[in-house]
């Protein structure tokens, strides 16, 4: 792919959570990118760019890898990904870790993250001190974390501990994946022991400012102090 052709392609997608307007543009756009087989080439040029282009390629591929996965999962991104995650540069580990969010939907990217011994470096994520690098981080792990392979590797990591200290993050982000990764923790019998005399602190989230932070403390709750 020719450079030219690849910044077209990168501005034509801003990445947006919006539904409406430019969330119909971020849906056309990721899915022309995915159709004409772009994919390889801009996961290729993620480790040739200078790092601003880096940060235009991530913002592309977060919402191509939400749409779809496969070529992305075919072209190594997942250890491409693993790299950026250790950058010095505080916008790139952000960015890659929402790469990896999306690349973990499907089942194979569950697979690979833990293959590829990401979870490990997502844990040491949690300790961030950008609070948008900690979001993403747990909500890569919480996606990694729905395989029974994937919840061993991140208690193995010791990822219990750092997502409780991010229970009282002033970014709900934080708050809501660390929440949802200690819930997929807790299906473990082990995770599930060690966060028991951890449930006042999800009784405080049930009376947090977000409706969505205080049903995901309700789901926790349910799960931690479920018997079988």
């Amino acid at each position: 792919m020719r450079t030219g052709a690849g910044l077209v392609c990168l501005q034509f997608v801003p990445y947006t959570e919006s539904r409406g307007g430019h969330g119909d543009q971020r849906w056309c756009g990721a899915q022309g990118i995915i159709s004409s087989g772009l994919i390889p080439s801009l996961v290729w040029k993620l480790q040739r760019e200078e790092e601003d282009i880096q940060e235009l390629i991530l913002d592309t591929l977060a919402p191509c890898l939400q749409e779809d996965a496969t070529e992305a999962l075919s072209s190594c991104a997942v250890p491409f990904l693993k790299q950026k995650l250790l950058s010095t540069n505080k916008n790139i580990r952000s960015k890659a870790a929402r790469a990896l969010i999306a690349i973990s939907i499907p089942l194979e990217g569950k697979n690979q993250v833990r293959q590829y011994d990401v979870i490990p470096i997502l844990v040491d994520l949690l300790k961030d001190e950008e609070q948008e690098v900690q979001a993403n981080a747990a909500g890569a792990l919480m996606y990694a974390t729905v395989t029974t392979e994937g919840k061993y590797a991140a208690l193995d990591a010791d990822a219990l501990d750092p997502l409780l200290q991010l229970l009282s993050s002033p970014l709900t982000r934080v708050r809501l994946n660390a929440t949802k990764a200690l819930t997929m923790l807790a299906e473990a019998p082990e995770g599930r022991k060690h966060l028991q005399p951890q449930v006042p602190a999800f009784r405080i989230l049930e009376l947090d400012d977000n409706q969505t932070v205080q049903r995901a403390a309700q789901v926790a709750i349910k799960v931690i102090e479920w018997k079988p």
